[in-house]
Order: structure tokens, then sequence, then C-alpha cells
């Protein structure tokens, strides 16, 4: 499949660091030739520093949409014109769309993460979670579990300068979803997460952990797994990280992240536009190319 880019083609692409890795060029280039659309989607390595600028081209070049990933998703949701209400609760966007110059930020991590989880046989709805991390699209998983009807969503996160928010989102939770339990603790604390994961139905690593350069890194020890306990990852690159390999070594049902990315991937398409993905071709395409 192959379309030459012509003086028309129109812009879009993913913004943040690193982003070699990233799976969407791929993704959006074929539905885009799929669908015989006029648009090239490239990467674009930014750091949060780098975002005021990287505002100012997206505008000068009228860039039709793309997506933000870490560590620009906040600093992105300052810079947009107009937020959609879920991103605003959260503070953080992944998606923007450029209507005649007005750039309205969205948040879609949340519902293509939770979308994958029940592809593969696991609702959230009256479940207890523990989602491991607090940035950007930790805390859109956290907002969308809530919404979704889980019983409880445990969020553990280093001291840093994330653990603040993810006080801030239990309080918004507490208020918005007071049906489920919302707890925030420190990730330091190995006996308390050894207890929430023991107790829990669904574990979720919303980290960088098992990404480049951490591969060899996993934040829960393998003997808390236990064979009733759903096991999922946001990392995508490698599609199976060390957790995810403990985690069907010890016979728990394992989900990476690239399903996540394209649930997520269809929700951005159909913003950018207007048009349903065509996600099973990509699927059946990608089995082609991997053989």
């Amino acid at each position: 499949m192959e379309k030459r880019i012509s003086g028309h083609t129109g812009l879009m692409g993913l913004f943040g660091t690193p982003v070699g890795h990233s799976g969407s060029p791929a993704m959006y280039n074929f539905s885009f030739q799929h669908d015989g659309l006029d648009y090239a989607y490239l990467a674009f390595d930014v750091t949060e520093e780098q975002m005021p600028k990287t505002f100012e081209a997206i505008k000068l070049f009228n860039m039709r949409g793309g997506n933000f990933t870490m560590p620009c998703k906040n600093i992105a949701a300052k810079l947009v014109d107009k937020l959609s209400p879920a991103a605003e609760i959260i503070g953080a966007c992944n998606v923007f769309v450029n209507d005649d110059g007005v750039i309205t930020g969205h948040i879609t991590d949340g519902i293509g993460f939770v979308k994958n989880l029940e592809i593969n046989g696991a609702p959230v709805k009256d479940k207890k979670t523990v989602v491991l991390g607090a940035g950007g699209a930790a805390t859109a998983i956290q907002v969308q579990l809530a919404l979704d009807g889980a019983k409880e969503v445990k969020i553990f996160n280093i001291d840093d300068k994330f653990y603040e928010r993810a006080e801030s989102t239990k309080a918004k939770l507490t208020e918005k979803c007071p049906d489920c339990v919302v707890t925030v603790d420190h990730l330091e604390d190995a006996e308390k997460l050894a207890q929430a994961v023991k107790e829990c139905d669904i574990l979720i690593n919303a980290t960088t952990m098992g990404m480049k350069p951490y591969e060899d890194v996993t934040l829960v020890d393998k003997s808390l797994f236990h064979k009733d306990l759903v096991v999922a990852d946001t990392v995508y690159n490698p599609e199976k990280t060390k957790m995810i390999v403990e985690a069907e070594e010890a016979g728990c049902k394992a989900i990476g992240g690239v399903g996540m990315l394209q649930q997520q991937g269809a929700v951005n398409y159909e913003l950018f536009v207007g048009k349903e993905m065509p996600l099973a071709e990509y699927q059946e395409f990608q089995k082609q190319q991997a053989k």
C-alpha cells in the first residue's frame, strides 16, 4: 500500500519523549491510506520545555490533530484553547483536534485501556483494582475505572511530583464516584503494596517501568501473583514486559499494552477524521508484516 505525499497533504503528529518506539505513525498512516485520506502522521521528540514552541508550530502548520505522550500530557492541557470535560477533570490531554485554529484537548487513554480489558475478558465493573503510577495515562485510567463501576481503585506512586496529583484524583473521584473506594499510598511501602496485590482482581502498571531503558524492571514481585489475578500493562514496546512475562508464568491472565494503543487509536481516529478506524484491517496487516 503506497501513496505519494502531495502539496495538499495535511500533517498530524505525536509529541513527547521518547517517541522512537511509538507504533502510532504506522497505525494512523495505514488507516489514512486505507481510507484514501490525504494526511501524514509523524513522531516528534520534544520535551515539556519545548511545548510552547510546539504549539506555535501546530498552529503555524495548521495541523489537523495529533497526540501527546509522556511527559507532555499535563503541560499540553494548559496550552490548548479548550478541554473536553474528562480532560478538564484530569488536567491532562493526549489528543488534540484543530478546528479552524481552535485547539481542543481530549483524553482517551482511560477509554482505550478499559476497552482493551473488556475485549480480553476482564470487565472492570465491581472489581478491585490496583494502579501503579499517577502520571497522565495512569490518572486517565483511574478516572475511567471509577466511572465504569470499579469497586476499588488503589493508587500506588513514588514520592514525587505526581503523588500530590494522585491525592487530588482521589478527592475528585470520591466526590464524583462515591461508590468507588479510592486510596493513595506510597509505592515504596512494600508491605501495603503486597497486601493490595493479594486482594485485588486487576493489577495495572501505568508507569514507564518495563519500557526502554527499563526492560529488566518490574514493580511487583512475581511471588505475589495469584491465578485469578488479571495483570495488565500500559507499556506496548516491548510487547511483553517483564511483568507480563512473569504474570503468564504464574498462570495469570496477562494483557499487554498493544491493545490499549489500538483501542485508544480508534477513538482518536474518529476525533481526527470523523470515521471509524479500519482496526481489523490494520491488525491483519500487522500479522502479514510479522511473517
